[in-house]
Protein backbone atom coordinates (compact mmCIF):
# COMPACT_ATOMS: atom_id res chain seq x y z
CA UNK A 1 0.00 0.00 0.00
CA UNK A 2 2.72 2.32 1.07
CA UNK A 3 4.49 1.56 -2.31
CA UNK A 4 1.04 2.53 -4.24
CA UNK A 5 1.26 5.90 -2.30
CA UNK A 6 4.55 6.68 -3.32
CA UNK A 7 4.28 6.14 -7.10
CA UNK A 8 0.93 7.95 -6.80
CA UNK A 9 2.64 10.94 -5.46
CA UNK A 10 5.75 10.81 -7.65
CA UNK A 11 3.06 10.73 -10.88
CA UNK A 12 1.20 13.74 -9.10
CA UNK A 13 4.78 16.05 -8.90
CA UNK A 14 5.83 14.97 -11.77
CA UNK A 15 2.65 16.16 -13.54
CA UNK A 16 2.74 19.14 -11.45
CA UNK A 17 6.45 20.36 -12.58
CA UNK A 18 5.32 19.50 -16.28
CA UNK A 19 2.47 22.03 -16.03
CA UNK A 20 4.10 24.15 -14.07
CA UNK A 21 6.76 24.29 -17.04
CA UNK A 22 4.38 24.90 -19.38
CA UNK A 23 2.82 27.67 -17.76
CA UNK A 24 6.30 29.20 -17.02
CA UNK A 25 7.39 28.94 -20.52
CA UNK A 26 3.80 30.11 -21.87
CA UNK A 27 4.25 33.51 -19.62
CA UNK A 28 7.59 34.09 -20.97
CA UNK A 29 7.49 33.66 -25.07
CA UNK A 30 9.20 37.00 -26.07
CA UNK A 31 11.55 36.00 -29.10
CA UNK A 32 10.27 32.64 -29.63
CA UNK A 33 8.45 32.31 -33.49
CA UNK A 34 4.98 32.15 -34.21
CA UNK A 35 5.31 28.15 -34.38
CA UNK A 36 7.12 27.73 -31.55
CA UNK A 37 4.28 29.97 -29.61
CA UNK A 38 1.76 27.77 -31.31
CA UNK A 39 3.64 24.71 -29.63
CA UNK A 40 3.47 26.41 -26.42
CA UNK A 41 0.50 27.27 -26.29
CA UNK A 42 -1.44 23.93 -27.79
CA UNK A 43 1.05 21.36 -25.17
CA UNK A 44 -0.56 23.57 -22.58
CA UNK A 45 -4.08 23.38 -24.33
CA UNK A 46 -4.28 20.63 -26.33
CA UNK A 47 -6.84 19.73 -28.67
CA UNK A 48 -9.72 18.19 -27.68
CA UNK A 49 -10.70 17.50 -31.29
CA UNK A 50 -10.18 13.48 -32.55
CA UNK A 51 -7.27 13.36 -35.04
CA UNK A 52 -9.92 11.55 -37.56
CA UNK A 53 -11.58 14.47 -37.67
CA UNK A 54 -15.48 15.24 -37.02
CA UNK A 55 -18.23 14.95 -40.27
CA UNK A 56 -20.46 17.15 -38.56
CA UNK A 57 -17.59 19.57 -38.14
CA UNK A 58 -19.03 20.87 -34.76
CA UNK A 59 -16.16 20.60 -32.83
CA UNK A 60 -13.58 22.01 -35.69
CA UNK A 61 -15.96 25.17 -36.20
CA UNK A 62 -16.08 25.19 -32.49
CA UNK A 63 -12.69 25.69 -32.09
CA UNK A 64 -11.58 27.96 -34.69
CA UNK A 65 -14.84 30.57 -34.88
CA UNK A 66 -13.14 32.20 -31.70
CA UNK A 67 -10.18 32.95 -33.40
CA UNK A 68 -11.45 34.17 -36.52
CA UNK A 69 -11.81 37.76 -36.19
CA UNK A 70 -13.44 40.74 -38.34
CA UNK A 71 -10.83 43.71 -39.56
CA UNK A 72 -12.43 46.74 -40.78
CA UNK A 73 -10.38 49.09 -42.45
CA UNK A 74 -10.21 52.94 -43.15
CA UNK A 75 -8.97 54.26 -45.93
CA UNK A 76 -8.29 57.90 -47.20
CA UNK A 77 -10.19 59.42 -49.93
CA UNK A 78 -8.37 58.97 -53.66
CA UNK A 79 -8.89 61.36 -56.32
CA UNK A 80 -7.40 59.19 -59.07
CA UNK A 81 -8.93 57.52 -61.71
CA UNK A 82 -7.96 54.10 -63.29
CA UNK A 83 -7.26 50.89 -61.55
CA UNK A 84 -4.35 48.66 -61.36
CA UNK A 85 -3.04 48.66 -57.72
CA UNK A 86 -3.19 45.19 -56.36
CA UNK A 87 -5.97 45.93 -53.89
CA UNK A 88 -8.33 47.11 -56.96
CA UNK A 89 -7.60 44.10 -59.07
CA UNK A 90 -8.25 42.05 -55.64
CA UNK A 91 -11.85 43.67 -55.29
CA UNK A 92 -12.28 42.57 -58.79
CA UNK A 93 -12.17 38.96 -57.31
CA UNK A 94 -12.80 39.56 -53.78
CA UNK A 95 -15.01 42.76 -53.28
CA UNK A 96 -13.53 44.91 -50.62
CA UNK A 97 -17.33 47.26 -50.64
CA UNK A 98 -15.10 50.53 -51.00
CA UNK A 99 -16.58 51.67 -53.87
CA UNK A 100 -15.12 53.80 -56.79
CA UNK A 101 -11.75 55.24 -56.41
CA UNK A 102 -13.24 58.49 -57.34
CA UNK A 103 -14.71 59.12 -54.07
CA UNK A 104 -13.30 61.93 -51.75
CA UNK A 105 -15.06 60.84 -48.76
CA UNK A 106 -12.78 58.47 -46.55
CA UNK A 107 -13.40 54.69 -47.63
CA UNK A 108 -14.13 51.78 -45.38
CA UNK A 109 -13.30 48.17 -46.18
CA UNK A 110 -14.06 44.94 -44.41
CA UNK A 111 -12.26 41.17 -44.11
CA UNK A 112 -11.20 38.73 -41.70
CA UNK A 113 -8.30 37.82 -40.00
CA UNK A 114 -6.78 34.56 -37.83
CA UNK A 115 -5.36 34.46 -34.71
CA UNK A 116 -1.70 32.57 -34.39
CA UNK A 117 -0.71 33.72 -30.90
CA UNK A 118 -2.49 34.14 -27.59
CA UNK A 119 -0.37 37.61 -27.29
CA UNK A 120 -2.51 39.06 -30.64
CA UNK A 121 -0.30 37.99 -33.97
CA UNK A 122 -2.95 37.30 -36.39
CA UNK A 123 -2.90 36.73 -40.26
CA UNK A 124 -4.76 38.43 -43.03
CA UNK A 125 -4.18 39.09 -46.55
CA UNK A 126 -2.34 41.77 -48.35
CA UNK A 127 -5.59 43.59 -50.04
CA UNK A 128 -6.95 43.65 -46.71
CA UNK A 129 -4.95 46.26 -44.76
CA UNK A 130 -2.89 47.85 -47.62
CA UNK A 131 -2.48 52.00 -47.39
CA UNK A 132 -5.14 51.59 -44.47
CA UNK A 133 -4.85 54.74 -42.12
CA UNK A 134 -6.72 53.06 -39.53
CA UNK A 135 -6.91 49.18 -38.68
CA UNK A 136 -9.67 48.11 -36.29
CA UNK A 137 -10.19 44.21 -35.44
CA UNK A 138 -12.95 43.21 -33.66
CA UNK A 139 -12.69 40.20 -31.31
CA UNK A 140 -15.16 37.15 -30.71
CA UNK A 141 -16.02 38.80 -27.11
CA UNK A 142 -17.26 41.64 -29.16
CA UNK A 143 -14.15 44.12 -28.03
CA UNK A 144 -12.62 46.70 -30.49
CA UNK A 145 -8.72 46.63 -30.79
CA UNK A 146 -6.44 48.67 -33.17
CA UNK A 147 -3.77 46.86 -34.89
CA UNK A 148 -0.77 47.55 -36.52
CA UNK A 149 1.07 45.91 -39.33
CA UNK A 150 3.65 44.01 -38.74
CA UNK A 151 4.52 43.53 -42.39
CA UNK A 152 2.98 42.83 -45.87
CA UNK A 153 3.75 41.05 -49.19
CA UNK A 154 1.58 41.92 -52.39
CA UNK A 155 3.92 39.07 -53.81
CA UNK A 156 2.14 36.80 -52.20
CA UNK A 157 -0.90 38.69 -51.27
CA UNK A 158 -0.41 38.21 -47.01
CA UNK A 159 0.01 40.54 -43.88
CA UNK A 160 1.14 40.31 -40.49
CA UNK A 161 -0.94 42.70 -38.25
CA UNK A 162 -0.43 43.17 -34.41
CA UNK A 163 -3.00 43.96 -31.57
CA UNK A 164 -1.85 44.65 -27.86
CA UNK A 165 -3.83 41.78 -26.05
CA UNK A 166 -3.26 38.70 -24.46
CA UNK A 167 -4.69 35.48 -23.52
CA UNK A 168 -6.71 35.51 -27.25
CA UNK A 169 -8.11 32.09 -28.43
CA UNK A 170 -5.95 30.73 -31.64
CA UNK A 171 -6.30 28.45 -34.22
CA UNK A 172 -4.24 26.06 -34.47
CA UNK A 173 -1.52 26.23 -37.76
CA UNK A 174 -1.73 22.48 -40.12
CA UNK A 175 0.83 20.93 -42.92
CA UNK A 176 -1.37 22.02 -46.27
CA UNK A 177 1.10 19.62 -47.62
CA UNK A 178 -1.20 16.74 -46.60
CA UNK A 179 -4.25 18.72 -47.82
CA UNK A 180 -5.74 15.85 -50.12
CA UNK A 181 -7.93 16.53 -53.47
CA UNK A 182 -11.78 15.50 -52.38
CA UNK A 183 -10.80 16.38 -48.25
CA UNK A 184 -13.59 17.94 -46.27
CA UNK A 185 -12.60 21.90 -45.52
CA UNK A 186 -14.46 24.97 -43.77
CA UNK A 187 -14.00 28.17 -44.42
CA UNK A 188 -14.67 30.83 -41.16
CA UNK A 189 -14.81 34.67 -41.87
CA UNK A 190 -17.09 37.46 -42.01
CA UNK A 191 -18.82 37.51 -45.77
CA UNK A 192 -21.17 40.20 -46.40
CA UNK A 193 -20.40 42.25 -43.25
CA UNK A 194 -22.17 39.33 -41.89
CA UNK A 195 -21.34 37.64 -38.18
CA UNK A 196 -18.78 34.48 -38.09
CA UNK A 197 -20.14 32.15 -40.63
CA UNK A 198 -18.87 28.87 -41.28
CA UNK A 199 -19.39 26.81 -44.50
CA UNK A 200 -18.26 23.60 -45.74
CA UNK A 201 -16.72 22.12 -48.95
CA UNK A 202 -14.22 19.80 -50.56
CA UNK A 203 -10.69 20.58 -51.85
CA UNK A 204 -10.98 20.95 -55.49
CA UNK A 205 -7.87 21.27 -56.68
CA UNK A 206 -4.36 22.29 -55.19
CA UNK A 207 -0.89 24.32 -56.36
CA UNK A 208 -4.13 26.37 -59.00
CA UNK A 209 -2.51 29.77 -60.24
CA UNK A 210 -5.10 32.33 -61.21
CA UNK A 211 -2.88 35.17 -62.35
CA UNK A 212 -4.35 37.83 -60.20
CA UNK A 213 -1.22 38.99 -58.01
CA UNK A 214 0.55 39.63 -61.30
CA UNK A 215 -1.61 41.77 -62.56
CA UNK A 216 -1.18 44.47 -59.76
CA UNK A 217 2.55 45.44 -60.04
CA UNK A 218 2.95 48.97 -61.50
CA UNK A 219 5.99 49.72 -63.76
CA UNK A 220 9.11 51.66 -62.79
CA UNK A 221 10.11 54.89 -64.48
CA UNK A 222 12.56 52.86 -66.80
CA UNK A 223 9.29 50.89 -68.04
CA UNK A 224 7.28 53.87 -68.50
CA UNK A 225 9.88 55.62 -70.11
CA UNK A 226 11.00 52.68 -72.42
CA UNK A 227 6.82 52.64 -73.22
CA UNK A 228 7.14 56.55 -73.69
CA UNK A 229 9.64 55.94 -76.08
CA UNK A 230 8.46 53.06 -77.96
CA UNK A 231 4.68 52.35 -76.75
CA UNK A 232 5.36 49.28 -76.25
CA UNK A 233 4.95 47.44 -72.68
CA UNK A 234 8.44 45.83 -72.07
CA UNK A 235 7.76 42.00 -70.00
CA UNK A 236 9.07 42.08 -66.56
CA UNK A 237 9.58 39.21 -64.20
CA UNK A 238 6.67 38.41 -62.50
CA UNK A 239 7.69 37.71 -58.63
CA UNK A 240 4.18 36.78 -57.60
CA UNK A 241 3.89 33.23 -55.91
CA UNK A 242 0.65 31.80 -56.73
CA UNK A 243 0.12 28.08 -55.50
CA UNK A 244 -3.40 28.08 -54.45
CA UNK A 245 -5.60 25.55 -53.08
CA UNK A 246 -8.86 25.88 -55.06
CA UNK A 247 -12.34 24.57 -52.51
CA UNK A 248 -16.28 24.72 -53.45
CA UNK A 249 -16.45 25.70 -49.46
CA UNK A 250 -19.01 28.71 -50.37
CA UNK A 251 -16.11 31.83 -49.76
CA UNK A 252 -17.70 35.64 -50.54
CA UNK A 253 -16.38 39.48 -50.19
CA UNK A 254 -15.70 39.88 -46.65
CA UNK A 255 -14.22 36.16 -46.20
CA UNK A 256 -11.33 37.52 -47.48
CA UNK A 257 -7.95 37.29 -44.99
CA UNK A 258 -10.11 33.98 -43.24
CA UNK A 259 -9.30 31.10 -42.45
CA UNK A 260 -9.51 27.86 -44.22
CA UNK A 261 -9.50 24.55 -41.59
CA UNK A 262 -9.27 20.77 -41.91
CA UNK A 263 -12.11 18.67 -40.26
CA UNK A 264 -9.39 18.62 -37.32
CA UNK A 265 -9.83 22.58 -37.17
CA UNK A 266 -6.19 22.87 -38.38
CA UNK A 267 -5.09 25.96 -40.54
CA UNK A 268 -4.39 24.56 -43.72
CA UNK A 269 -5.09 28.10 -46.18
CA UNK A 270 -5.67 31.74 -45.65
CA UNK A 271 -8.32 32.23 -47.80
CA UNK A 272 -8.26 35.06 -50.77
CA UNK A 273 -9.62 35.23 -53.88
CA UNK A 274 -12.86 33.99 -55.56
CA UNK A 275 -13.07 33.43 -59.53
CA UNK A 276 -16.42 35.01 -60.15
CA UNK A 277 -18.82 36.59 -62.87
CA UNK A 278 -21.19 38.33 -60.55
CA UNK A 279 -18.43 38.92 -57.58
CA UNK A 280 -19.63 36.42 -55.05
CA UNK A 281 -19.53 33.19 -54.79
CA UNK A 282 -19.52 30.42 -57.62
CA UNK A 283 -18.26 27.71 -56.16
CA UNK A 284 -14.73 28.55 -57.40
CA UNK A 285 -12.59 29.59 -53.76
CA UNK A 286 -9.16 29.90 -53.57
CA UNK A 287 -6.50 29.84 -50.66
CA UNK A 288 -3.08 30.33 -49.28
CA UNK A 289 -1.77 27.26 -48.47
CA UNK A 290 -0.45 27.63 -44.32
CA UNK A 291 2.99 26.00 -45.18
CA UNK A 292 3.96 29.07 -47.12
CA UNK A 293 2.31 31.52 -45.02
CA UNK A 294 4.33 30.31 -42.32
CA UNK A 295 7.79 31.32 -43.90
CA UNK A 296 6.56 34.86 -45.04
CA UNK A 297 5.11 34.88 -41.42
CA UNK A 298 8.29 35.00 -39.39
CA UNK A 299 9.76 36.81 -42.06
CA UNK A 300 7.13 39.70 -41.33
CA UNK A 301 7.84 39.08 -37.48
CA UNK A 302 11.95 39.08 -37.78
CA UNK A 303 12.42 41.94 -40.25
CA UNK A 304 9.60 43.42 -41.42
CA UNK A 305 9.56 42.13 -44.71
CA UNK A 306 9.84 39.35 -47.05
CA UNK A 307 13.41 37.76 -47.65
CA UNK A 308 12.95 36.11 -50.71
CA UNK A 309 15.50 33.64 -52.41
CA UNK A 310 15.52 33.25 -55.93
CA UNK A 311 16.85 30.55 -58.04
CA UNK A 312 17.48 33.35 -61.30
CA UNK A 313 15.83 31.49 -63.72
CA UNK A 314 12.79 32.70 -66.18
CA UNK A 315 11.09 29.93 -67.70
CA UNK A 316 7.69 28.26 -69.85
CA UNK A 317 5.81 25.68 -68.61
CA UNK A 318 5.75 22.93 -71.22
CA UNK A 319 2.50 20.84 -71.96
CA UNK A 320 2.03 19.78 -76.14
CA UNK A 321 1.37 22.70 -77.63
CA UNK A 322 4.44 24.41 -75.59
CA UNK A 323 6.50 21.16 -76.62
CA UNK A 324 5.90 21.31 -80.36
CA UNK A 325 6.53 25.43 -80.59
CA UNK A 326 9.76 24.76 -78.72
CA UNK A 327 10.59 21.86 -80.91
CA UNK A 328 11.43 19.79 -77.14
CA UNK A 329 10.07 16.04 -76.99
CA UNK A 330 9.28 16.88 -73.05
CA UNK A 331 5.43 17.78 -72.29
CA UNK A 332 5.87 18.57 -68.76
CA UNK A 333 8.55 20.53 -66.62
CA UNK A 334 9.42 23.95 -66.88
CA UNK A 335 11.45 25.25 -69.68
CA UNK A 336 14.12 27.71 -68.76
CA UNK A 337 14.06 30.52 -71.21
CA UNK A 338 16.39 32.60 -69.78
CA UNK A 339 19.24 32.30 -66.89
CA UNK A 340 19.66 35.72 -64.89
CA UNK A 341 23.14 37.37 -64.55
CA UNK A 342 24.98 36.38 -61.40
CA UNK A 343 22.02 34.21 -59.86
CA UNK A 344 21.88 30.85 -57.87
CA UNK A 345 21.11 29.08 -61.49
CA UNK A 346 24.16 30.70 -63.29
CA UNK A 347 26.09 29.72 -60.27
CA UNK A 348 25.13 25.92 -60.78
CA UNK A 349 25.54 25.76 -64.58
CA UNK A 350 21.63 25.68 -65.11
CA UNK A 351 21.37 26.69 -68.71
CA UNK A 352 18.67 28.65 -71.34
CA UNK A 353 16.88 25.12 -73.02
CA UNK A 354 17.08 23.08 -69.89
CA UNK A 355 13.70 21.96 -68.47
CA UNK A 356 13.55 21.43 -64.81
CA UNK A 357 11.81 18.21 -63.62
CA UNK A 358 11.84 17.98 -59.90
CA UNK A 359 12.30 20.04 -56.99
CA UNK A 360 13.52 18.21 -53.90
CA UNK A 361 13.08 14.95 -55.22
CA UNK A 362 9.53 15.84 -56.56
CA UNK A 363 8.11 16.30 -59.86
CA UNK A 364 7.11 19.02 -61.07
CA UNK A 365 3.86 19.93 -63.65
CA UNK A 366 3.57 23.59 -63.50
CA UNK A 367 5.38 26.98 -62.05
CA UNK A 368 3.21 27.21 -58.90
CA UNK A 369 5.08 23.72 -57.85
CA UNK A 370 8.25 25.12 -58.32
CA UNK A 371 7.44 28.52 -56.83
CA UNK A 372 5.73 27.60 -53.61
CA UNK A 373 8.82 25.19 -52.59
CA UNK A 374 11.18 28.28 -53.41
CA UNK A 375 9.03 30.71 -51.88
CA UNK A 376 9.35 28.54 -48.85
CA UNK A 377 12.90 29.31 -48.70
CA UNK A 378 15.69 32.36 -48.01
CA UNK A 379 18.49 33.78 -49.35
CA UNK A 380 21.04 31.28 -48.61
CA UNK A 381 19.08 28.50 -48.55
CA UNK A 382 20.10 25.04 -50.89
CA UNK A 383 17.77 23.05 -52.90
CA UNK A 384 18.03 20.43 -55.48
CA UNK A 385 16.54 20.50 -58.94
CA UNK A 386 16.63 17.68 -61.40
CA UNK A 387 17.06 19.26 -65.04
CA UNK A 388 16.68 17.32 -68.15
CA UNK A 389 19.50 18.46 -70.76
CA UNK A 390 19.86 17.14 -74.19
CA UNK A 391 17.50 14.05 -72.89
CA UNK A 392 19.28 13.20 -69.58
CA UNK A 393 18.53 14.22 -66.24
CA UNK A 394 20.62 14.97 -63.60
CA UNK A 395 20.79 16.87 -60.34
CA UNK A 396 21.64 20.23 -59.70
CA UNK A 397 22.54 22.06 -56.08
CA UNK A 398 21.17 25.81 -56.12
CA UNK A 399 21.91 27.89 -53.47
CA UNK A 400 18.84 30.54 -53.28
CA UNK A 401 20.10 34.54 -53.85
CA UNK A 402 18.66 37.40 -52.79
CA UNK A 403 16.67 39.82 -55.65
CA UNK A 404 19.02 42.83 -54.69
CA UNK A 405 21.91 40.86 -56.74
CA UNK A 406 19.93 38.74 -59.88
CA UNK A 407 20.16 40.38 -62.54
CA UNK A 408 19.17 43.73 -61.35
CA UNK A 409 20.22 47.60 -62.08
CA UNK A 410 22.96 49.27 -60.17
CA UNK A 411 22.33 50.78 -56.93
CA UNK A 412 21.82 54.84 -58.50
CA UNK A 413 19.40 52.97 -61.06
CA UNK A 414 17.18 51.15 -58.30
CA UNK A 415 17.03 54.65 -56.01
CA UNK A 416 16.40 56.75 -59.00
CA UNK A 417 13.98 54.44 -60.12
CA UNK A 418 12.03 54.48 -56.23
CA UNK A 419 12.57 58.12 -55.95
CA UNK A 420 12.49 60.52 -52.84
CA UNK A 421 9.32 61.21 -50.88
CA UNK A 422 8.31 65.00 -50.52
CA UNK A 423 5.98 64.50 -47.55
CA UNK A 424 4.50 67.98 -48.23
CA UNK A 425 3.42 67.12 -51.55
CA UNK A 426 2.80 63.05 -50.98
CA UNK A 427 4.79 62.20 -53.68
CA UNK A 428 8.25 60.63 -54.49
CA UNK A 429 10.25 62.04 -57.47
CA UNK A 430 13.55 60.94 -59.17
CA UNK A 431 15.45 62.76 -61.90
CA UNK A 432 14.04 62.60 -65.44
CA UNK A 433 16.46 60.81 -68.13
CA UNK A 434 18.03 62.69 -71.38
CA UNK A 435 15.13 60.79 -73.41
CA UNK A 436 12.74 61.98 -71.67
CA UNK A 437 13.14 65.63 -71.23
CA UNK A 438 13.83 65.07 -75.19
CA UNK A 439 10.67 63.93 -75.50
CA UNK A 440 8.79 66.42 -74.27
CA UNK A 441 10.83 69.27 -75.37
CA UNK A 442 12.42 70.51 -72.06
CA UNK A 443 15.85 71.15 -70.90
CA UNK A 444 14.75 69.83 -66.69
CA UNK A 445 12.15 67.99 -64.56
CA UNK A 446 12.05 65.12 -62.46
CA UNK A 447 9.56 61.92 -63.03
CA UNK A 448 6.52 61.52 -60.45
CA UNK A 449 7.61 57.98 -59.36
CA UNK A 450 4.98 57.75 -56.40
CA UNK A 451 1.53 59.32 -55.51
CA UNK A 452 0.33 58.64 -51.72
CA UNK A 453 -3.42 58.40 -51.55
CA UNK A 454 -5.23 60.97 -49.71
CA UNK A 455 -2.28 63.39 -50.02
CA UNK A 456 -1.71 66.99 -52.23
CA UNK A 457 -0.87 65.34 -55.67
CA UNK A 458 -3.17 62.53 -55.09
CA UNK A 459 -6.56 65.29 -54.44
CA UNK A 460 -4.77 67.09 -57.35
CA UNK A 461 -5.24 64.40 -59.54
CA UNK A 462 -1.73 64.02 -60.43
CA UNK A 463 -0.45 60.54 -61.43
CA UNK A 464 2.75 58.42 -61.23
CA UNK A 465 4.79 59.21 -64.38
CA UNK A 466 3.92 62.77 -64.92
CA UNK A 467 7.37 65.18 -65.30
CA UNK A 468 7.05 68.33 -63.14
CA UNK A 469 9.18 70.81 -64.78
CA UNK A 470 9.19 73.58 -62.14
CA UNK A 471 7.91 73.98 -58.33
CA UNK A 472 6.45 78.04 -57.26
CA UNK A 473 8.31 78.85 -60.92
CA UNK A 474 11.68 77.42 -59.75
CA UNK A 475 12.76 75.00 -62.51
CA UNK A 476 13.61 71.32 -60.70
CA UNK A 477 16.01 68.66 -62.10
CA UNK A 478 16.00 66.81 -58.27
CA UNK A 479 14.59 66.56 -54.71
CA UNK A 480 17.29 69.49 -53.85
CA UNK A 481 15.38 71.76 -56.13
CA UNK A 482 11.80 70.54 -54.82
CA UNK A 483 13.08 71.42 -51.09
CA UNK A 484 14.57 74.71 -52.16
CA UNK A 485 11.56 75.86 -54.29
CA UNK A 486 8.85 74.82 -51.83
CA UNK A 487 9.20 77.97 -48.96
CA UNK A 488 9.37 81.21 -52.38
CA UNK A 489 5.46 80.67 -52.41
CA UNK A 490 4.52 84.48 -51.51
CA UNK A 491 0.86 83.62 -52.01
CA UNK A 492 0.75 80.92 -49.60
CA UNK A 493 -0.28 78.62 -52.48
CA UNK A 494 2.18 75.81 -53.84
CA UNK A 495 2.25 76.04 -57.79
CA UNK A 496 3.14 72.65 -59.73
CA UNK A 497 4.29 73.26 -63.64
CA UNK A 498 4.90 70.28 -66.14
CA UNK A 499 4.48 68.34 -68.85
CA UNK A 500 2.37 64.80 -69.76
CA UNK A 501 1.27 62.62 -73.03
CA UNK A 502 -1.64 65.34 -73.24
CA UNK A 503 0.06 68.83 -73.07
CA UNK A 504 1.26 71.15 -70.56
CA UNK A 505 -0.16 71.18 -66.93
CA UNK A 506 -0.50 73.62 -63.81
CA UNK A 507 -1.85 73.20 -59.85
CA UNK A 508 -2.22 75.11 -57.46
CA UNK A 509 -2.99 74.38 -53.55
CA UNK A 510 -2.93 75.53 -49.93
Amino acid sequence: MKRIALIVLAAFIGGAAAIGGYKMLENNTTGLTLAEKQNVHFASNPSTISSAGSVDFVQAAAAVSPAVVHIKTTFASSGSSGGGSPMDMMEEFFGGGRGGRSQRAPRAASGSGVILTPDGYIVTNNHVVENAEKIQVILSDRRKVEARVIGRDANTDLALIKVDASDLPVVKMGNSDNVQVGEWVLAVGFPLDLQTTVTAGIVSAKARSIGILGRGQQPTEEEYEEYQRTGKVKQRTNNSIESYIQTDAAINPGNSGGALVNANGELVGINSAIASQTGTNEGYGFAIPVNLAKKILEDFKKYGSVKRGYVGVTFQELNADAAEELKVSDVSGLYVSDVLPNGGGAAAGIRKGDIIKKVGGREIFSSPDLQETIGRLSPGDKVQLTISRDGKEQNVGVTLKGDESIGKPSTALASRATGTTISKLGASFAPASAATKAKYGVKNGVVVTGVEPGKAFDNLDIPKGLLVTAINGKAVNNVRDIEAALPTSRSGKTTVSGVGPNGNYTFSFN
